[in-house]
């Protein structure tokens, strides 16, 4: 059997489309090394091997027939369990869930279907999408393909697994405080956040089937991948407004055309006011800039002096806090509550969240003035850079721990939730656009991640700009033994 594992989307499809492999035998070359290698990573919870293996030959039919069902033709593809997919359990890792089977897609399954693609099954999540790491209460811990031992990240944990080590070549997941960055970053994958209000979220858990829809703000879909031409291809497949969620702009998803460093001026920093990465990360982002500054393009380190990240960090919280909380019943709010309350850590990003799940509706108004403030004070810096470059974490993948626990930066104990969601929270308060490609390794061998935030709206430029940045720094490399 031809090895079909490792090519990218934008391969696979061209493949399939000129009929130089079928979708059957690019399906079972997955469904083959899911077998393989699936039992220890645990990435992929929910298999729909019957239904995939009848949907690919019948795209190998439609092919012979002259017909054409889209730009993803037959390429099989992984859906995280938080969203919701016709006949096939979706779980997100919620127990009163287990066996929920939905009558429906979420728009973002609608649209990848629609696409042409076929379903492998679901990956797996931490409950509700509450944490970044992958501990499944119903399925158990995914496995990062570089190192067991160590999360995936989360909470699109599963699926980051999945395009790492080959078993997918391409996931749909979602990101409220980087929850398609993290992942990626922790696996050595490529990944993008949209501008919040481009990827309608109808169909999406973890608010109940049915619940009120209380989480408004900061929460997105997006596709990780094995490129940044991958993204460029699935990203517009999946935006632009929705019956289903009213708030969705329409926004020009036409791929731009090619970037050049040298006409780039590129912003970074490898610190968030206190948050400081890694030496290693520190190490690899020099060599980063190093490489694009010989490239021709213009990068200066430089950071929005007037954004203070303490009250950026608080404000995600509360938000999340306040939105997570608004469907819940007061018991399970309480719960919640008490459940961050016990946790060691003692960062800013837990005070907003216990401030959050408290919060009256005139308070809620005053904290949305606030986020107001903030963002237009990112969009004011950004105006003056083509992209501003961060890390995505404060280090690479960690080992399983329990939530809450203090990770070890440079054998200094630092916040769980500071350590992880310091660098990425931010743009989902603000709602910019956030590439993450892979950028280099660390002392210990593990993929290290950068992000390239844009200008609202400006997705499709900014993936131009991702595309020549990667092309620079790092391509894709595969885990030793897969």
């Amino acid at each position: 059997m031809s090895d079909y594992t490792f090519h990218t989307v934008t391969e696979l499809a061209e493949l399939i489309r000129e009929k130089k492999a079928t979708s059957v035998e690019v399906l079972e070359a997955h469904l083959d090394h899911i077998s393989k290698h699936n039992p220890k990573l645990n990435a992929i919870v929910t298999l729909n091997t019957e239904e995939v293996r009848f949907k690919a030959g019948e795209a190998d039919a439609a092919l012979e027939r002259g017909e054409n069902w889209g730009p993803l033709h037959g390429v099989p593809v992984t859906i995280k369990d938080a969203f919701e997919t016709r006949g096939l359990k979706t779980t997100a890792s919620f127990k009163p869930l287990a066996d929920y089977v939905p009558q429906q897609d979420a728009t973002v399954v609608e649209r990848i279907k629609a696409a042409g693609a076929v379903i492998i099954g679901k990956t797996n999540m931490p409950m509700l999408a509450l944490d970044i790491q992958t501990n499944s209460p119903i399925f158990g811990t995914a496995n990062n393909p570089w190192d067991l031992s160590r999360t995936t990240g989360g909470s699109t944990g599963g699926g980051a697994s999945s395009i790492a080590s080959g078993l997918s070549p391409l996931e749909i997941g979602s990101d409220i405080g980087g929850s398609v960055r993290i992942p990626a970053h922790y696996c050595g994958v490529f990944s993008i956040k949209p501008t919040e209000n481009i990827v309608s979220m109808a169909g999406h858990i973890p608010e109940p089937p049915d619940a009120p829809r209380g989480v408004r703000h900061m929460g997105v879909s997006g596709p990780l991948a094995r490129s940044v031409e991958d993204l460029q291809l699935v990203l517009p497949l999946l935006a632009g407004p929705d019956g289903k969620c009213w708030d969705i702009a329409p926004v020009s998803m036409k791929k731009e055309a090619e970037t050049s460093l040298g006409d780039l001026r590129l912003a970074w920093t490898d610190s968030f006011g206190s948050l400081t990465a890694s030496q290693d990360t520190r190490k690899a982002m020099t060599a980063a800039v190093d490489k694009l500054s010989s490239g021709g393009c213009t990068v200066e380190k430089s950071d929005p002096t007037d954004l203070n990240m303490e009250k950026v960090w608080q404000t995600w919280g509360e938000v999340l806090g306040a939105e997570v909380g608004s469907g819940m019943p007061v018991v399970p709010r309480l719960l919640t509550g008490m459940q961050y309350k016990l946790m060691r850590d003692k960062s800013v990003f837990k005070k907003g969240i216990l401030k959050g799940l408290k919060m009256t509706l005139h308070d809620y108004a005053k904290l949305l003035t606030r986020r107001d403030v903030l963002i237009s004070q990112l969009d004011h810096f950004l105006s003056g850079w083509d992209a501003w470059l961060c890390p995505v974490t404060a280090g690479p993948a960690f080992p399983h721990c329990k939530m809450g626990q203090p990770l070890v930066i440079d054998e200094q104990p630092m916040s769980y939730f500071t350590a992880s969601v310091g660098f990425t929270s931010v743009f989902n308060l603000t709602g910019n656009p956030v590439v993450v490609i892979p950028m280099g390794k660390s002392e210990e061998g593990l993929p290290l991640g950068l992000q390239i935030v844009g200008r609202r709206w400006a997705d499709m430029r900014l993936l131009s700009i991702a595309q020549a940045v990667s092309k620079a720094v790092m391509p894709f490399s595969r885990p030793a033994g897969y």
